[in-house]
């Protein structure tokens, strides 16, 4: 289960970003062929951040599906299920890989401390606050 080790360099990799700050939500582009299965890296995810500062934070997989260009005749190719590399066009497997072997942190999300509603009134004026001056009814 080679997701633990991946949420273990994920999180290392947020956690040197964060400072001090409170993460909500990573967002990872994952490539095909790294052959994560999705429903165990988040499992592994909440593992890894329990108990941490990155506790409840959300874990976004974008999914990226493999795209090659083949180097026999130009053609580009979308893998959608099989992993065979190979061109659709000309089934040659003298192919480039594009896309489809990243793994990549390509967003960290901070949450926002609440703002109050109102600020508390000025104490030398109780019709007015930091937002202007009270409407009277």
């Amino acid at each position: 289960m080679h997701e633990l080790s991946l949420c273990h360099a994920v999180m290392g990799v947020v956690d040197r970003a964060r400072g001090d700050r409170t993460v909500s939500r990573v967002q990872l582009r994952v490539g095909q062929l790294r052959q994560v299965v999705p429903e165990t890296l988040l499992y592994c995810w909440d593992l890894v951040t329990e108990n941490t500062p990155m506790a409840g934070a959300v874990l976004d997989i974008d999914h990226v599906r493999v795209r090659l260009h083949c180097t026999d005749c130009g053609a580009d190719t979308v893998i959608e299920k099989s992993l065979i590399l190979l061109c659709d066009s000309c089934r040659s497997p003298t192919v480039q890989v594009r896309e489809g072997e990243e793994f990549l942190v390509t967003t960290v999300h901070f949450a926002t401390p609440t703002a109050p509603l109102s600020a508390p009134a000025e104490e030398n004026d109780p019709e007015e606050n930091s937002y202007g001056p009270i409407p009277s009814t």
